[in-house]
C-alpha cells in the first residue's frame, strides 16, 4: 500500500489526486439501507459479500444496518477483516492445503468463522487441523446448483458429505451454500427468476433428503445482486449474499426489471475519478486511468456525467474519451467520473476509497484486504 492517500478529509472534489476510487456516500448509504430493508421485509438474514469491496469500513456500515456479518472468498481476506474488527465471516469458497487450513482454524478460534466444502478429502483434512488445536469449526456443504464451478450435485452427493461432517468430531454441519454466479447477470428478469426457481427446487429436495437421514439443515445461504429477491422469497434460503448492490457497476446496471426497463433501485455509488492529461485533439482527449486503474472483463467503463462520450483503447496508464458524439469539450486537467464495468476487480487495483458527500471529501478508507488472494 502506498502511504499517501489521493485526498484528505475536507478537500474539494477538484483537489483529489487521480486516478482515485470515489464513493458517493449519499448513494452508497441509500443502497445499504435499501438492501437491509429488503432482507428484513423478506424475513431473511443479510450477509453481504465483502469480496466485492474488501473493506472493513464498508462491512461495518453494512453490519450497522442489520447485516449478520459478511462473506469473503479467501482466508487472507478473512484475516484482514478479522484484524480490522469484523468477527462474523463466512468463506464462501473451498480452502485447500494444510497451511491455509491451519490459518483458517486459528482464525476461527478468535472469530465466528465458517467455511464451505465440496470434497471428502478436504473434510478429513479440515477435521484433522481442527483436532490438532482441540477445537470445532462450522462447515457448510456447497451445492452445485448449475453454476458448474465448485460444489457437489444436490441429493445423494450432498447427503454423503453432510453425513461425513456430522460424523467428524471436530466439525459442525451448519447447512448449505448455494450460489449460481451465471444467473446474476442474465439480463431478462424472467430468466433470472426461472434460474432461481430451479435452484430452490434442487435445494428443497436435498433438504428433505437430509431430514430423512436425521440431519437438520438450519441454514441455506447464497444469492447475489441479480437474484436476491427470488431467493429471498423462496422459503428455502435463510440468508442472502449480495455484494455489488452497494456500489452497482455498469454490468449489473444492464439487468432488466419485470417491466423490461433497466432502472435499478440501487444507484451507482462507485467511480474511478480520472483527469484529462492530454487535450491536443478536438475529437478525443486522454485521461490518466487505464488498465492499472480499471477492470475491463465486463466491458468499458461509462462516463458518468456524459453518456454521449465513449471510453476506449485503455493502455497501462491511459484511456481515450471519444468526443465525436458529444457537444462538450474537455479541458486539460478536468476531472471525470467513470463507472467501472466490474466493481470487484476494479476495487482490488486501489489502496484507498475516497468518500465524498456533495463536493467535499468526508472520509478516507483503506481497501483493507486489497491483494488478499490466497
Amino acid at each position: 500500500m502506498i502511504k499517501r492517500a489521493p485526498a484528505d478529509v475536507g478537500m474539494t472534489l477538484t483537489e483529489i489526486d487521480t486516478p482515485a476510487l470515489l464513493i458517493d456516500l449519499e448513494i452508497f448509504e441509500s443502497n445499504l439501507n435499501q438492501m437491509a430493508d429488503n432482507a428484513k421485509s423478506l424475513g431473511v438474514r443479510l450477509r453481504p459479500h465483502a469480496k466485492m469491496h474488501k473493506s472493513a469500513d464498508v462491512a461495518q456500515a453494512q453490519i450497522a444496518r442489520g447485516a449478520v456479518g459478511v462473506c469473503c472468498q479467501k482466508v487472507s481476506e478473512a484475516e484482514c477483516l478479522i484484524d480490522a474488527g469484523i468477527h462474523n465471516i463466512l468463506i464462501t469458497n473451498q480452502v485447500v492445503g494444510k497451511r491455509k487450513l491451519d490459518l483458517f482454524v486459528e482464525l476461527s478460534m478468535r472469530s465466528e468463522l465458517t467455511i464451505c466444502v465440496d470434497n471428502a478429502q478436504n473434510i478429513s483434512d479440515l477435521n484433522a487441523c481442527a483436532a490438532s488445536r482441540n477445537t470445532k469449526v462450522g462447515v457448510l456443504v456447497e451445492v452445485d446448483v448449475g453454476g458448474e464451478r465448485c460444489g457437489v450435485p444436490s441429493g445423494e452427493p450432498t447427503l454423503e458429505l453432510a453425513t461425513q461432517i456430522t460424523q467428524s468430531l471436530n466439525l459442525k454441519f451448519l447447512g448449505l451454500q448455494a450460489y449460481k454466479g451465471t444467473a446474476q447477470n442474465q439480463r431478462e428478469f424472467g430468466d433470472r427468476e426461472n434460474a432461481s426457481s430451479v435452484i430452490s427446487g434442487y435445494l428443497k429436495e436435498t433438504i428433505e433428503l437430509l431430514k430423512e437421514h436425521g440431519i437438520t439443515c438450519k441454514n441455506v445461504t447464497g444469492a447475489g445482486t441479480g437474484t436476491w429477491q427470488f431467493e429471498g422469497a423462496s422459503n428455502i434460503f435463510t440468508e442472502l449474499q449480495p455484494g455489488s448492490y452497494a456500489f452497482m457497476d455498469a454490468d449489473y446496471a444492464r439487468n432488466k426489471n419485470s417491466d423490461g426497463k433497466t432502472a435499478s433501485e440501487f444507484g451507482h455509488s462507485l467511480f474511478v475519478y480520472t483527469t484529462v492529461m492530454s487535450a491536443v485533439h478536438s475529437d478525443y482527449v486522454v485521461v490518466d486511468a487505464g488498465l492499472k486503474s480499471l477492470a475491463f472483463d465486463a466491458g468499458m467503463p461509462l462516463v458518468a456525467d456524459d453518456w454521449t462520450v465513449n471510453y476506449h483503447t485503455p493502455s497501462d496508464e491511459h484511456g481515450v474519451l471519444d468526443l465525436s458524439n458529444s457537444t462538450r469539450r474537455y479541458a486539460l486537467g478536468e476531472k471525470v467520473r467513470l463507472i467501472p464495468g466490474h466493481c470487484d476487480p476494479t476495487v482490488n487495483l486501489h489502496d484507498w476509497y475516497i468518500g465524498v458527500r456533495g463536493d467535499l471529501v468526508e472520509s478516507v478508507w483503506t481497501v483493507t484486504a486489497r491483494g488478499a488472494v490466497f
